[in-house]
């Protein structure tokens, strides 16, 4: 009997571990190599205007395909706007920018109703928030009531307005930022609403010889005017479904929860993990893998992508931040702590170096985030 309800458990767990494609998605002809392809053509078409940042590149188009959202904690001028650009530029899709100020309505993002004269009826007018990649400037600045309009629209993927329902294009990405210098006269965001972002990462500043062929670049006119597509919105909608189906062996899936967990007992955090970070672990892990051209998740894909998922939603409480711990060496004891599942493959063994040299390198450029 014991071993009867043991097989039908373990026949759950591999279920999970395959879920079905994504609603409203359809994988079409998607297959590993094929989004490997479609994958690297979108970074390096990015890359063309943005020098330099091939490991930020990498995770924001992972957020696009997971549906997440990301938050910049960044500088003025390091390239945020431009990454938006490139990324609805390089696959057909539109984009649109906010400028957050105090004085921003909830209507000013989502829209509103007009009165038409000659219909005699109100008209509902969509607001910005209708596109595929929208960047929103300084969201800290906007008023609380009008970041939980943003932040509504970004979970549910719809608006409400007049009783009745809009949907949002998909797919839907919104790419926030906020200034870490300039606090006065702005309103943050409360920790349940950081939450909601995918990733919290930062640009920084380019090298050296970056900057120099980015001042040639754009010495005339931006270069992000003459970027053109190298894909259609179709073909990323099936990437989308597509990442859903990679699998997840029922002991990352474990391991996974258990590194969230470990965040949680921690004597360093005030704060651990929710369970949300648990899903954004599995969702990345899998945009991760397949964009590597694999079918199965390996646990190098949850650690390479703990950090940007961690850094916003764990808190340093008081004793550890006068020690001089940080988030990042929090993590990587946790990491240390958790013991990974026996026997799984290595994504840094399976993959070509030119991935293990990106891998690492995205690891390295999230560490600011934190």
């Amino acid at each position: 009997m014991a071993t009867r309800r043991t097989n039908r458990t373990q026949t759950k767990r591999r279920s999970q571990s395959r879920p079905p494609q994504a609603a409203g998605y359809t994988v079409g002809t998607m297959n590993p190599s094929r989004f490997k392809r479609a994958f690297d053509d979108i970074v390096e078409n990015c890359e063309t205007v943005i020098k330099g940042k091939n490991d930020v590149i990498r995770l924001s188009l992972v957020a696009m395909i997971c549906e997440g959202h990301i938050l910049f904690e960044d500088v003025p001028g390091t390239g945020k706007t431009m990454l938006a650009r490139a990324l609805s530029q390089s696959m057909k899709a539109s984009n649109a920018r906010i400028s957050c100020t105090p004085d921003m309505l909830p209507a000013d993002i989502t829209g509103s109703s007009i009165y038409d004269q000659k219909r005699q009826q109100f008209e509902f007018q969509p607001g910005p928030v209708f596109v595929n990649v929208l960047l929103t400037d300084e969201v800290n600045r906007a008023t609380p009531k009008t970041q939980s309009a943003l932040l509504e629209a970004m979970g549910e993927r719809k608006v409400s307005a007049d009783g009745k329902t809009h949907l949002l294009p998909r797919p839907f990405f919104v790419l926030a930022t906020q200034n870490p210098i300039e606090l006065a006269g702005t309103f943050p965001l409360p920790e349940a609403q950081l939450d909601r972002f995918l990733f919290k990462l930062t640009m920084g500043y380019m090298n050296r010889e970056s900057e120099v062929e980015v001042m040639f670049d754009n010495q005339v006119q931006l270069a992000i005017e003459d970027l053109g597509a190298v894909t259609e919105t179709k073909t990323v909608q099936q990437m989308i479904a597509y990442a859903t189906t990679v699998n997840l062996a029922p002991d990352v899936a474990y391991y996974i929860v258990d590194l969230v967990q470990a965040t949680r007992d921690d004597p360093s955090l005030s704060l651990g993990a929710s369970p949300r970070a648990s899903i954004a672990l599995l969702r990345a892990s899998r945009a991760l893998a397949a964009s590597d051209g694999r079918t199965d998740v390996y646990p190098d894909d949850v650690r390479a992508v703990l950090q940007p998922i961690m850094s916003h939603r764990v808190f340093m409480n008081p004793d550890a931040v006068l020690r001089g711990e940080t988030i990042e060496s929090v993590m990587e004891r946790v990491v240390g702590r958790v013991k990974p599942p026996s026997g799984a493959r290595s994504a840094t063994s399976a993959a070509p170096a030119r991935e293990r040299t990106r891998r690492k390198a995205s690891r390295k450029a999230v560490r600011a985030a934190s």
